[in-house]
């Protein structure tokens, strides 16, 4: 059913304010976390989907906990390996009319209704990114969470696309045109890393939450110096 965005309009408000309520409650002692975006539609048979649980686990191993979208798919094969490697394992469903259901493998499972509040938990929550191949939905998280980087509406993280042969067209056009346009600026490319190698991805995410701790143990020392 196509959600009616008119008609009740206070009692809307009280539902987003629910959604978010619940989401930073309940995620508030999730830790350094690892975002894994993909398609709902790829199945278990497919390669990226072993790679994506295989993924998980190695994340799982330097302990990192693991958020998805919850569904099937791609997001089905990151909350496997979390679960299976006893991680936390998150998932952030969203109610669609023809898909989807929650995946079996989670710890803690949110609904939501609205896709802006579910990617707001998904930017205050992790500490990096892993863009699996996917469709639109996978292309919607990716850029906007490249755009608040680029606009400094958050500091930068990993942004990591996952499977060269699927990503470089994209990476292609994106320079060919838009730079050349003058829409982008080269520099806005530093925040993407294209790769094929789960050890690449392993130890990116180790190097940013090293440099995370450094700067919490500076500030903390700062603030414990102030009168």
């Amino acid at each position: 059913m196509i959600e009616d965005l008119k008609g009740d309009e206070s009692w809307r408000i009280f539902r987003i304010i629910s959604e978010f309520t619940e989401g930073v409650d309940r995620l508030s002692n999730l830790g350094y976390a690892v975002s894994i975006f993909g398609s709902a539609r790829l199945p278990a048979e497919n390669p990226y989907y072993q790679q994506t649980v295989d993924m998980a686990k190695r994340l799982a191993k330097e302990d990192f906990a693991i958020i998805t979208g919850g569904g099937p798919g791609i997001m089905e094969a990151a909350n496997k390996g979390a679960f299976e490697s006893k991680t936390k394992s998150v998932g952030l469903n969203i109610r669609l009319p023809h898909e989807q259901t929650a995946n079996p493998y989670q710890d803690i499972t949110l609904d939501y209704r609205y896709f802006f509040v579910r990617k707001v938990m998904f930017v205050k929550h992790s500490m990096g990114y892993v863009c699996m191949p996917g469709g639109f939905g996978t292309m919607d998280e990716f850029f906007e969470s490249l755009t608040l980087m680029q606009t400094q509406k958050i500091y930068p993280m990993p942004m990591i696309l996952f499977g060269v042969k699927y990503w470089q067209g994209l990476i292609d056009w994106m320079k060919s045109t838009m730079i050349s346009n003058g829409t982008v600026s080269a520099t806005d490319f530093d925040y993407i890393t294209l790769t094929d190698d789960i050890d690449q991805v392993v130890e990116t995410m180790i190097k940013h939450r090293e440099w995370k701790e450094k700067v919490k143990q500076q500030a903390e020392k700062e603030n414990s110096s102030c009168p």
